[in-house]
This record gives C-alpha cells, sequence and structure tokens, in this order.
C-alpha cells in the first residue's frame, strides 16, 4: 500500500510517500513541501497547492491519502488559511478516487512517539528512526506529513487494508 501524507498550510504544505510493505515495513519513497510566496493571492496559492497535491498523485500513484486534521488555533485568521489547503488538498485526493483518511495531532504524535504532546523535534527523530533515514526530514512540515503516512500505516493494519 502506497501512503501519501499531507500536512496541511498555506505557506507550506508537508507532503511524504511511503510504501507499507509489511506489517512494520515501511520504504520511504519521496518527501517535501509545497510552498506559495506570502504575496500571492489567497486563490493563487491554493490552485499551486491542489495542482502540486495532483503531480505527487500521478508521480506515486499512492493508493490512499492520510492528512492531519485543523487543530483548534488561537488565531483565527491562520485556522482559516489552513483549513482552505486542507480543502484543496482533500479535493485533489478526491479527485484522484483516493481513500482520503484524517487524523488529529495527537493521534499521529501518539503513532510515532507514544506520547501525545511530542515535540516538533521527538517526531522528527522517531520519522527518521522508525523509516531507516539519515537525517530528520526537512522542513518540519515534510516530517509531520512522514507521520501522517505512518499513523495511517499501523491504524490501516487494523482495517485489514
Amino acid at each position: 500500500m502506497i501512503i501519501l501524507g499531507i500536512d496541511p498550510g498555506t505557506a507550506i504544505t508537508g507532503y511524504g510517500v511511503v510504501r507499507r510493505e509489511n506489517h512494520n515495513q515501511f520504504t520511504v519513497l519521496g518527501y517535501g513541501a509545497i510552498r506559495t510566496p506570502a504575496k500571492q493571492r489567497a486563490d493563487h496559492r491554493l490552485k499551486t497547492i491542489y495542482a502540486e497535491i495532483r503531480k505527487l498523485i500521478i508521480e506515486f500513484e499512492p493508493d490512499c491519502m492520510a492528512i492531519e486534521q485543523l487543530f483548534f488555533n488561537k488565531n483565527a485568521n491562520s485556522a482559516l488559511a489552513v483549513g482552505q489547503a486542507r480543502g484543496v488538498a482533500i479535493l485533489a485526493g478526491s479527485h484522484s478516487g483516493l481513500e482520503i483518511t484524517e487524523y488529529t495531532p495527537l493521534q499521529v504524535k501518539m503513532a510515532v512517539t507514544g506520547y501525545g504532546k511530542a515535540s516538533k523535534d521527538q517526531v522528527g527523530y522517531m520519522v527518521r528512526v522508525l523509516l531507516g533515514l539519515s537525517e530528520v526530514p526537512r522542513p518540519d512540515d515534510a516530517a509531520d506529513a512522514l507521520a501522517i503516512c505512518l499513523c495511517h500505516g499501523y491504524n490501516s493494519r487494523k482495517w485489514g487494508a
């Protein structure tokens, strides 16, 4: 099963692509970030995110998409922008026929570190260790997207996927 993981954001949307080969065997196929300029109009930024995710889907042919759920943010404008980025990411996956599963930040952190309040550094470290990488993926958004892939890989076993 090939999993496309998305850590949504308007400025930076992290992505990771992982193949789950066995129960605990994961291979990284790719990761990185989709970046949009801060001064660009919101509609153009969202169009870029949508188009880039569609390109990833064509390139890697994932079986499913896992995406982080929006968490409550004290800054309403920031939360709305992230929600819009999530929406276009989900739309890109849906248009490609992918099954989409959402995970809370707590679920993702629990899956990779065993601790729901783990720091970004702890998540990055565990992603590096669990995926056998030589270094922590950068930016943090890419490491988070790979963590989302792992979370889905661990949880989908429960569903027989």
